[in-house]
Formats: structure tokens, sequence, C-alpha cells
């Protein structure tokens, strides 16, 4: 059971923000410098590059979301610092200006005028720099209030929201009394059930700004002249498991807010947090993107609850996978950080299976790897809003 004197060892970076990893990041500003941010990190041992397809003729509320995910993901508490690479010096310096206001060690490297190579070498030789002074790095006490801690479901079944789920609610009320920082989303996943998120907002004011993002992605769904979530939500592997409509799936994505907390603000896509509570993040509800957002967003560690089984990842924040299913924890355990079987066996009750819980995220902070980390499941999948121009 975690208390008020419940602490973990964290990495206490420059603007006071605790981190659980101590990642150096190789970071692409866009697609055409992944090749460059990969080959720095088959140079520099211990560096890491983050590829991903997009960054080019981007513009808008679009192109802003893709500045906030990039400096948001190396300004993440878990990254010690970052090595920015990009097409253009303009949009590269634009990154790296974002995460220097972290105080984090950070530079930046423009292909244009120097082409890959010397780019390459540049860059390998800040990397190799910036991997040498983070190894010294020491981990130090630190209350848990400190550890900001993100959720999200996937690959749901009738077991989640009878017992994985619940599992993360019971753990998330007990942080919410101690003052910690969290986070849920998955807008889609609301839907049918949004009634019950707007009698959990605080104020009025949460209620309607909640309300204000939900219904912006009903008027998208209008907009697309799309009836139904039909073949999307519920998803296959959801009816597969039981879940016959987006109510139902609604029903058991909001049982991870438990029954204690409440919405004490909304954030948009990877948008930092400004205080401690539980707050709302429109989300895309897609595994992969929606762990990169609230990385982006500061989060440190993730509980991810499953029921058929999913093998989502994150290169920079432990995501750690509860399942209540005895199949899935039988024939996918390698993926399995948290066995809350038990549940629907009753052999555990709640209190228990959040206690679990708790105790394997306070060893996560501490360090221990996450069977996504072991296994090498990186998924770093940013957010677009719309097509490029």
């Amino acid at each position: 059971m975690i208390s008020k004197n419940t602490s973990f060892a964290g990495y206490r970076r420059e603007n006071g923000r605790v981190g659980v990893r101590n990642h150096v990041i190789i970071l692409p500003v866009d697609d055409l410098s992944n090749a460059a941010a990969e080959a720095v990190a088959h140079n520099i041992k211990g560096a890491m590059a983050l590829p991903h397809p997009y960054g080019r003729l981007q513009f808008g509320a679009d192109l802003d979301l893709h500045f906030r995910t990039l400096i948001g993901t190396g300004a993440n508490p878990n990254v010690a610092a970052v090595v920015v690479i990009g097409i253009e010096e303009g949009w590269t310096q634009r990154v790296v200006e974002g995460i220097a206001k972290t105080g984090k060690p950070v530079a930046g490297f423009g292909i244009e005028l120097h082409g890959d190579h010397d780019t390459i070498m540049r860059a390998s030789k800040a990397a190799k720099s910036f991997v040498q002074a983070a190894s010294e790095l020491r981990r130090e006490e630190c209350p848990i209030s400190e550890l900001w801690v993100s959720t999200k479901c996937g690959e749901s079944d009738t077991t989640s929201g009878c017992g994985a789920n619940p599992t993360v609610g019971n753990a998330f009320d007990k942080l919410y009394e101690l003052g910690s920082t969290l986070v849920f989303g998955e807008t889609t996943e609301l839907t049918g059930g949004e009634h019950i998120v707007v009698q959990r907002c605080r104020t009025p004011q949460v209620a309607e700004a909640f309300m204000a993002m939900f219904n912006r992605y009903q008027d998208t769904v209008n907009r697309h002249k799309t009836d139904d979530l039909s073949e999307s939500q519920p998803t296959k592997g959801n009816i597969a498991g039981g879940l016959t409509t987006i109510e139902e799936k609604a029903l058991g994505n909001i049982q991870k807010i438990g029954k204690k907390c409440l919405v004490d603000g909304v954030l948009d896509k990877a948008e930092e947090p400004t205080g401690p509570g539980l707050w709302f993040m429109d989300s895309s509800s897609a595994a992969a993107e929606m762990v990169t957002l609230v990385a982006a967003a500061g989060f440190a560690v993730h509980l991810f609850p499953t029921g058929q089984g999913n093998i989502i990842g994150n290169p920079i924040l432990p995501v750690i996978k509860i399942s209540a299913n005895p199949r899935t924890v039988r024939t996918m355990s390698e993926h399995i950080d948290v066995d809350t079987s038990g549940l629907l066996q009753r052999e555990m009750v709640l209190d228990q299976a959040g206690d679990q819980l708790l105790e394997m995220m306070l060893r996560t902070a501490n360090g221990r790897l996450t069977a996504a980390e072991a296994l090498g499941h990186r998924e770093f999948v940013l957010t677009r809003l719309y097509e490029s121009a």
C-alpha cells in the first residue's frame, strides 16, 4: 500500500521534473531526416533514434501539433539530452529552442547545405558527449506525488471492464489522494458514456471544456458522413472478446478513472498539465498514437490494461501491461507485466489487484524494464489532423 511517505528513485531534471529513465534521443524533425538520425544512433551506443513518417508540408493546427509533440517528447523527464536533426535549419531550431526552455542539453543540425555525411559526423560528436554526461547522472529519492502517471487501454474485451481497467482505477484513486498528476483520454472510446465523465468533472467549466473536446470529435464523424463507427469502434477484436457496442466499450473504459477521482482539467493533444490531479486529454484511441501524445505531455509511467492482448511500447515512456484475461496471460505471457486474472476467478479482491499494480509501477519507476522495453517495442506514432498541403 502506498502512502504520502512512499518514494521512488528518479532522475531530477533541470526544470525540476522527475523522470524514471535516462534516454539520449536522436529526434528527426521530418521523414527526410530519419536516415541521418538512425545513422547517429548506430554510431553512438546508448543513443536512440525516433524515426517517424511526417514533418513535410504540414500547416495550421496540424503543424502546431507536430511541433508540440516533438518538443514535448524531447522535454519529457525520461530524456536526459536530445540531438535534433532536420532537413531545414529553421524548423530544426524551432524544436531545439522549445526543448532548451527546460534547461535540458540539446543540439540541432540541419542537413541542407551540409549533406548527410557532415551532418551525421557533427551530430554523432554531440550525441557522444550527451551519452557520456548522461551516464554520470544518478537517481535520487523522490516523493510519489512527483511521478506523473498516464493510462490507456487496448484490445479490450469483457475482462477489461470487469478486471484490468478497474485495477487501474483502484490505483488511480490511491494516487489521486496523494496529489499525483494523472491523465486519461481516448475520446472516441467514451462515446455513449460521455455523460458519466461530465458528472465526474470538478467544475462546470471543466465539464464544458470536456464536452467541447468530445463534440469536436463528433463533428469530425459527421463531417465525413460516417453514420456509425463500424469496423473501428468497437474493433473486430473487441467484438470477438464480447463487446458488442461502443457504449459497452465506453463503460469499461471509464473504469480506469476509479471511483474517487474527479476530472480537474482538460488538455488538447500533447498538451502538458499545469498542476496535479486527474486530467482528460483529447486523443486518438489508437494505442501507439495516444501513448506518444501522453509522453509528449510529460508523463513518466504508463498503465496499459488489455483484454485480448496488446504488444504496444514506447521509446521513452515505460508501458506497464495489465490483463485480467487468463487466456491472454497464458498465451501472451511475455507481454504481461501484471496478472490480475485472479479477480475474475475470485482469488483476489480489487484492492489487492490495485496494490499489485502500484508495486509494479514503483519497481518500474526504480528501473525495472517493462515487458515492452525488454522485447524492444518502441512504437513512436505521431497524430495527424489533416492531409499535407
